[in-house]
Order: structure tokens, then sequence, then C-alpha cells
């Protein structure tokens, strides 16, 4: 029986459901303004609701908390539970904080089907919530695919070219065929232990072989959302043909499903499975960061740049998580949320030059520095920030993951630090070919520079970027104490 609970957690992940039935029943189509105000009024309290997560979130806990379970289906032991811990606290906080910045970003761009595109993007919300909150492994299930559905439309119907319609199915069919292996994973593991409940199977002893087995079926579930080498393939053309404010949550947040799956399930449930295939993991992700940062160099697309480069620093991220060590867990995460802010902010200020110029194609622009001063300070200042410089957040997920890996081996660190020094090359390309050299006036003679509501984005992403790089204990205290309950399963192998 549903009875109404304060529990902020609740609250925050039913928001955006609450907005898309006033939406749908109370806003016309052609009320272009309200659709607008109402949307982002409604992002933005469930942005402020997350917050509130947080202040009253206890740090000295590893336990989950603000826990509340219904009963679904009590024959079949089929509850509806949801928890949070310090892993999962902070995807959801930048799960709000970028749909609210997705609906900025669109508020001038979309001019057709705006009702849907933002009934759309609130569900996509509701979706993301569930995935990082719910502790029942079939409702997992049920979440990490329903983000498919919002995410084809979005790609399929506002994307920016003509091969959206094929992107968007590409997109589709490879994320959901892999989670297929997951969802046959799922049913088997239901069958020998009667409970889908999380928290009790975290404490199930699977065999040896039961383990490598799951494990195997659960990779590719996971792998494709990352994506890994060679589950990529759906990535740059997803990106390509994706609105801005698609390219943002795809990057964002889409991406760090797979490294939030390995977390929260792989390492707790099949640790065995993770010692076995650790050197697996270790090449595969040595593959991805060496050949996402030389095949950035060769592209011409700015969106394929900032996603092949995306593929380079999920390598990283997976480096650091089956390093299996304390260091390693606690800097995939950080730089889990740094990239979902940095990428967030690169293909922004790509989809600002797309928006004014009508063109992604890297030849037609040079010499920006002298018509849009502003972009550029802060196009620079990411771009450092994609390079791991010191100060930014992702500098200290990359350090803390270096650190953990070369407790391992010497050769996978030197590789490692090879990947820094290729993405460094390409991004100060980048950088260079955009900003720097001669203005190219015959290919455009109009030029404008960013607007209040682009600076205000902008600055907001700077701020948390900054934060985090500067001041990683406000977050890293509160992640080590669930990064030690995940641990805490490994020691026990």
């Amino acid at each position: 029986m549903f009875t109404f609970s304060c529990n902020p957690l609740l609250i925050t992940s039913f928001l955006p459901l609450v907005g898309i039935f006033i939406l749908l029943i109370f806003i016309s189509e052609v009320e272009i303004n309200k659709l607008r105000n109402f949307t982002f009024l409604i992002t933005s309290i469930t942005f402020l609701s997350s917050l509130i997560i947080w202040v009253s979130y206890s740090e000295s806990s590893s336990c989950f908390q603000f826990i509340e379970t219904y009963n679904l289906i009590p024959f079949m032991n089929f509850n509806y539970i949801i928890g949070l811990d310090g892993i999962s606290l902070f995807f959801i906080i930048l799960s709000t904080f970028l749909i609210n910045i997705c609906i900025l970003i669109s508020w001038e761009n979309t001019q057709f089907f705006l009702k849907e595109y933002f009934v759309c993007f609130l569900f996509l919300e509701f979706c993301l919530i569930q995935v990082f909150c719910v502790l029942d492994v079939f409702l997992f299930y049920i979440f990490f695919e329903s983000v498919l559905i919002p995410m084809f439309l979005i790609i399929g119907v506002w994307g920016s070219r003509k091969r959206k319609i094929r992107a968007s199915f590409q997109f589709f069919i490879y994320t959901l065929v892999g989670s297929f292996f997951m969802l046959s994973a799922i049913v088997y593991i239901y069958s020998i232990t009667g409970t889908s409940d999380l928290i009790i199977l975290w404490f199930t002893n699977f065999s040896y072989y039961s383990q490598i087995f799951l494990w195997i079926l659960f990779f590719f579930g996971f792998a494709v959302k990352i994506p890994m080498i060679p589950f990529h393939i759906w990535l740059p053309e997803a990106h390509a043909e994706a609105p801005t404010s698609g390219s943002v949550i795809l990057a964002g947040i889409l991406l760090k499903l797979g490294g939030y799956g390995f977390l929260r399930f792989s390492l707790p449930l099949f640790p065995l499975g993770c010692l076995y295939f650790g050197p697996l993991i270790f090449i595969l992700s040595l593959i991805a960061i060496i050949y996402g940062s030389l095949t950035t160099l060769r592209q011409i697309d700015l969106k394929k740049i900032i996603a092949y480069s995306s593929i380079s620093h999920m390598g990283f991220v997976t480096l650091g998580i089956f390093s299996l060590n304390l260091n390693g867990i606690e800097g995939s995460i950080v730089l889990m949320l740094s990239h979902g802010l940095i990428s967030s902010a690169m293909f922004f200020c790509i989809g600002i030059l797309y928006d004014r110029y009508g063109t992604r194609i890297l030849k037609y622009y040079s010499g920006l520095v002298q018509v849009m001063p502003i972009f550029v300070i802060f196009f620079m200042f990411f771009s450092f920030c994609n390079i791991s410089f010191p100060g930014t957040s992702s500098f200290i997920g990359e350090f803390l993951i270096l650190l953990s890996i070369s407790k391992i081996s010497l050769i996978l660190t030197f590789f490692s630090l090879l990947g820094i020094i290729l993405s460094t090359s390409y991004a100060i390309w980048l950088l260079n070919r955009i900003s720097f050299g001669i203005l190219k006036t015959h290919y455009s003679i109009y030029f404008q520079d960013i607007s209040r509501r682009e600076f205000f984005i902008f600055v907001s992403l700077t701020f948390v970027i900054l934060w985090l790089g500067l001041y990683p204990n406000s977050f890293i205290d509160i992640i080590k104490f669930s990064t030690l309950g995940i641990f805490k399963h490994l020691l026990l192998v």
C-alpha cells in the first residue's frame, strides 16, 4: 500500500513526472513562453531538491540513506526500493544540474514540437534519477533501458542533420542488444536466489564459475554504455547528429551509466570475476586511451573531436574502477563527475559555433579571438580542463587513477601517461585552430559573441569545475565511505 512520504529523495525523483503531467494537461503548445518557463521552473526545483538531499546526507556513513520500500508484487518478492549512498548522490545532482542546463541551452534553438521536446527531457530526468537511486536489480534494468526512449526521440526528431534517423536507430539498437545480456543475467540471479533486492544480493555468495559467467553478461550491458572499445561505434555518430542539448546529456550523464553499473553491480556482486578479467579491462582501457586520442587528432567534425576524446577519458575511468583499490575507485568517480561537466561545456561551445555559422567542419574556423573574445576565454578554460590542468576537476580524478595503477604496473602507468600527452596535443591543436590565426571572413561576415544566457551557463559550469578541482574533499569525503563499502566486498575475496 502506497502512503505519502516526505522523503526528499522520493520527492526529487517524482518531481519530473509532476512536471510532465502539468505540461500535458494544462499548458497549450502555442504558449511557448509558458512551456519554457514552466519546464525551467520544474527542473530548477528538482535541482534544488537534490541539493537539499546533499545537505541532509550524513557523510560519515557507508550505508544507504533515505530508503523507501513499497511492495509491488508481494508473492514474487518484487519491491520498489530506493535509497542512495555517496556515489549515487553526486550522480543524481549531476543529472538534475545538467538537465537544467539543457533546458537553458535549448531556450531559443528548438523551434518545433517544443512541448514534446520538454516532456522528453523531463521523462529522461525521471529515469536517470531512478537509475541512480533504485535498489532493485529488475527495476534498475527497466529504468536503465527506459533512458533509451527519450534519447532516441531527441536524436531522431530534433537532430541537426540528415543522418539523424540512422544515428538514433544505431544508438538504440547497440545499447539495447548489449543490455539483453544483462537481462538474462538478472533473470538467472532471480531464479537461483528468489530475490532482486540489491542489498540482499550484495551478501549472496555466488560460485566462482557463476561469477565469471554473470560478470561477462553484465559487462556487455555496461561496456556498450561507457562505451569501451570495441563497443564504441554508435557514440561519434550519435553525437554528430544529436542537438546540442542531446550531446550534453549524452556525454554528461548517459556515458556514466556504464561506469556506475560496474561500481554498483560488477564489483560488489562478482569480485572474483573482476579479478579474473582485470587484465583484459586494462588492455581495453589502454587501447581506448591511445586509440581515442589518435582518432581525435584526425577528425574534422568538431563534435566528433569531443566524442572521441570522451572515449579516451572513459578509458581512464575503467582503469580506475578495475584497479580495485580505494584511490582508483575514488578517482574514477571524480573523473566521471568531472567529465560530465567538462564534456558538456565543450559540446555547448561547439553548439554555439554551429548555431551562429551553420557548420561544424574545422577548416571554416580560425581567428575567433578577434571577434568572439569572451567565447574564446571560456573555450580556452574548458580546453585546459579537458587536459587535466592542475586546479581543475579532471586533474584530481586522473591523478588518483594514476596513483592507483602505479601500484599495479609501471608499464600500465607509462601508456596512461602517453594518453595524457596525446590528449594535450589534440586539445591544444583544436584550441589553436579555432581561436587563433587569420580570421576567415570569406566564409562568414557576421560574427557575434556569447549572449547573457550563454554567459550564465558558462559561469555555472566553470564554478562547479573549479569547486571540484580546488576543494575536492567536499566531494571525496562523502564518496570515500561508499567506496569503502564496495571495497569490503573485494577484501572478502
